[in-house]
């Protein structure tokens, strides 16, 4: 068994491009199918035991277990890319992957901030960025860009110098499946930005940093767990408005541009989505808000 998670995890690893966190999460629920298998027996587990009874049984034991349907989607999804996987290298004789039904994720809709309270977590990080203290700068960049991309927290993390072109106002941003795309942002985006490079990062900055466009007080880049209590703290902060992180920043930005009027396709290409499908959850949104402003406002709603 441990000769073919070596090799699975190389090709998560290194054909597919998927980040480190997506690849443990992968080889978890691949481990904990086969050990199911094995009847709790790790040392008996075999790829070779895989079939379609046994991925049923294993999904029914974490039904049993209590697992979310979200949780049992994504172990199901799981199960059958390593399916897929093994067939493709003769380790099973056939795919029983296709025919492994599992229950659907309930789509919700995302937290979104309005416009105006946007603006005051902006306006709430500039205001504390206002003394020069380097790691408030940096606070403020996080927030600014995140809002004025809506790239994802680990694409903002990996972001290197030479990834921000302030000529053309863009970043080159390396997404999922090590797939490239560039993001324009905006002017007060930039001022935050460079205002960081000049007084912030060049007192943190040390052997550690490297390339790293934001890095943390100790001069290494920084991470996404910092990066989502800097979000936390600066939009939870301000009186009045829903506290979010990161992804909400990002739905945020997505729903914005489609209420000024961006159309489905180039935000999808913005925000880096594989499918228009993912994209158009916005879509459901903007109508939830605009069902909320018509009840509001409407004398027969």
């Amino acid at each position: 068994m441990t000769t073919a998670l070596d090799r699975y995890e190389r090709h998560l690893a290194m054909e597919r491009g998927l980040s480190p966190h997506t690849v443990r999460a992968y080889l978890g629920d691949v481990v904990a199918l086969l050990v199911h298998l094995a009847g709790g027996s790790p040392e008996h587990a075999t790829v070779e035991a895989i079939d379609l009874p046994g991925l049923r049984s294993w999904l029914a034991s974490q039904h049993s277990a209590g697992s979310s349907r979200t949780t049992m989607a994504r172990r199901a999804a799981a199960a059958r890319t390593f399916t897929a996987w093994a067939a493709r290298n003769g380790l099973l004789a056939t795919d029983p992957g296709p025919r492994l039904a599992a229950p659907r994720p309930h789509r919700t809709l995302p937290v979104v901030l309005r416009p105006d309270q946007a603006g005051a977590a902006m306006a709430a990080a500039e205001l504390g960025a206002e003394q020069g203290d380097p790691v408030a700068l940096r606070d403020q960049a996080v927030v600014e860009l995140l809002y004025a991309t809506g790239v994802r927290v680990a694409e903002l993390c990996g972001l290197d110098l030479d990834d921000v072109d302030y000529s053309q106002r863009v970043i080159r941003v390396l997404g999922k499946g090590r797939r490239e795309r560039t993001v324009p942002f905006g002017v007060p985006a930039e001022r935050a930005v460079r205002r960081w490079m000049e007084h912030g990062r060049s007192t943190l900055v040390n052997d550690r940093s490297q390339r790293a466009l934001l890095i943390g007080a100790r001069g290494g880049r920084l991470d996404p767990r910092t990066a989502r209590r800097i979000v936390h703290d600066v939009v939870g902060g301000v009186p009045g408005t829903v506290d979010t992180g990161p992804h909400g920043l990002r739905h945020s930005a997505a729903t914005h541009l489609l209420e000024g009027g961006a159309d489905l396709r180039t935000v999808q290409e913005l925000l880096g989505h594989a499918t228009l499908a993912t994209t158009q959850l916005y879509t459901h949104v903007t109508v939830e808000r605009l069902k909320a402003i018509h009840d509001r406002t409407h004398p027969r709603s």
